[in-house]
């Protein structure tokens, strides 16, 4: 059995999208009791602990990412009751859970940004946001020229209700996403109080939503206009983004958690592309993970996995902190698609779960990656949610496609998620009928079964999870390595099977046709095997 050691360090942690998981009382949307009553499915799974996004009050204008009140449930998912009684199942079945907290910008319809409306220039109530007179004889352009992530000018001008043109206020994303000011006081405070409320409650810990932004250059300056002012920018230093001054904040929360029993952890989403800029939130004074986005944007590409994995591992081993692997989230096109799509797309999304799981450190999974579910590519016009659809003029489908309710039993769409005659809030594929979770329960061969022995076999074994790796000879195109003690993992990235000098048993393969036999394993294309000595 497993060592102890920190939980999060070597966990395998399932994020559910809230509105997309299941539908308890049939209103299209996943809520609350929704995921209480499948929680049984998870722990069946093999998972630690789940990740939920943003339940809170808010007119979702950005998927919840737009929070009116931090301290209460949305009605349309549920209560406060309804999230003691998850957590608390939550815990009856040895999951942790953890939830987003959103501290860059709150929603346009928070109790502090009414105020700040309301309120005159310069006032206390304007003072924790950031608000700007604008630039020209009567103000009419932006403060500087900095761009939204959504698409258009990162800046929207007030009017008095008379219509008479007044301040502008920042926002990163979209228009009723105001950002927050982090140099004033209050902010702290408030965040300080809303850790806290979460924490009392009985929270294992907190998703930081874009956590290398927050503090801002006061100075404000115009970028580049031809920077590429992007989430995933690893090159061009942005004046929005990864300032030192949000490292300072992170120590305060990480002493807060620290005052809580039950090893509370914190991960950040910080979309820096260098690892030892990722690294400096893991210092042991700061947070305890953050999110490996060069992992997930690595091409299939062997050399270049590698590449990652290497600096991931010295990195983040540098500073004492684990690393992650995550291959999909809510916010990006799920990997079967990414990977080529069609049966060459669910065969590399196999084997990459392998190669995953089988890394030093804990994992991040996806609601319905377990199904091998592809990206939604062709989903109607009208059903289109995400900001990014109508703030690029119609030319970005958004994220919508990776957020498409899951797939549970049955024949017919919506598959059960939700009570029968349940219309979801984005239609489900009829071709997902195989993809379901009753279809492929039990089902040998089947990415949930697939799923399902890898995540067992990761907890039994001491050789993985947390620890160590040192890589094996190996063809071009070819990942093969240790982890103690004396358990392997191959990856063959090619288009063509090759041989390996191995020996002892195969574990789990993420294909069919690997074969170990006098010494060599003959590892068919795009395929991934663990071997046990």
């Amino acid at each position: 059995m497993k060592h102890q050691s920190h939980w999060w360090r070597e966990a395998a942690i399932y994020q559910i999208y809230v509105r997309s998981f299941a539908d308890s009382n049939g209103d299209g949307e996943g809520d609350l009791a929704g995921i209480r009553e499948r929680l049984p499915h998870l722990a069946e799974l093999g998972v630690d602990a789940i990740w939920l996004t943003p339940f809170y009050v808010s007119p979702l204008a950005d998927g919840g990412y737009d929070v009116a009140d931090y301290r209460d449930v949305d009605p349309r998912f549920g209560t406060l009751e309804d999230f003691d009684a998850l957590l608390a199942t939550a815990h009856e079945l040895g999951i942790r859970m953890i939830i987003d907290v959103v501290p860059n910008h709150s929603s346009s319809a928070h109790r502090w940004f009414r105020e700040a409306v309301a309120a005159e220039p310069g006032s206390a109530a304007r003072a924790r946001y950031i608000f700007r007179d604008g630039k020209g004889e009567s103000g009419d352009e932006p403060p500087n020229n900095w761009n939204s992530i959504f698409g258009g000018p990162a800046w929207t001008r007030l009017k008095t209700e008379d219509g008479t043109p007044e301040q502008w206020y920042l926002h990163l994303f979209d228009a009723e996403q105001p950002d927050f000011d982090w140099t004033n006081q209050e902010v702290h405070d408030e965040f300080d109080d809303v850790l806290r409320f979460w924490l009392d409650r009985g929270v294992d810990g907190f998703r930081i939503d874009v956590a290398h932004g927050m503090v801002k250059d006061p100075a404000l300056p115009d970028i580049d206009p031809n920077a590429k002012a992007d989430l995933l920018d690893g090159s061009t230093s942005l004046p929005y983004f990864d300032q030192d001054g949000v490292h300072e904040i992170y120590r305060r929360w990480s002493r807060i958690a620290a005052e809580y029993p039950g090893d509370r952890t914190m991960v950040a989403e910080a979309w820096v592309e260098d690892a030892e800029r990722v690294a400096r939130y893991l210092r042991p004074d700061e947070l305890h993970q953050a999110f490996n986005f060069e992992y997930l944007t690595a091409p299939w590409d062997a050399a270049r996995l590698r590449e990652v994995i290497d600096g991931s591992l010295a990195a983040n081993g540098a500073v004492g902190a684990t690393t992650t692997w995550v291959l999909s989230n809510h916010d990006v096109t799920r990997h079967v698609t990414r990977f080529g799509g069609g049966e060459q797309g669910l065969r590399r999304a196999r084997a990459a779960t392998l190669l995953m799981l089988g890394l030093p450190g804990s994992v991040y999974l996806y609601q319905g990656e377990e199904l091998g579910l592809p990206e939604v590519t062709d989903l109607p016009e009208e059903s289109l949610q995400d900001p990014t659809w109508e703030r690029s003029g119609r030319t970005e489908r958004g994220r919508d496609g990776c957020r498409v309710p899951l797939p549970w039993e049955g024949q017919a769409a919506p598959f059960g998620f939700g009570p029968e005659g349940t219309t979801p809030w984005l239609p489900v594929p009829e071709a997902w009928a195989g993809l379901a979770r009753s279809a492929q329960r039990g089902v040998q061969g089947s990415t949930l079964e697939l799923y399902t022995t890898a995540l067992g076999l990761r907890r039994e074994l001491d050789a993985l999870g947390d620890g160590s790796m040192s890589w094996l000879d190996s063809p071009e195109g070819v990942l093969y390595f240790e982890r103690e003690p004396g358990v392997r993992v191959a990856v063959n990235l090619t288009d063509a099977a090759v041989e390996l000098s191995a020996s002892g048993e195969v574990l789990v393969a993420s294909g069919p046709g690997a074969e170990l036999s006098g010494g060599t394993l003959s590892l068919p294309a795009e395929t991934s095997v663990w071997l046990r000595a």
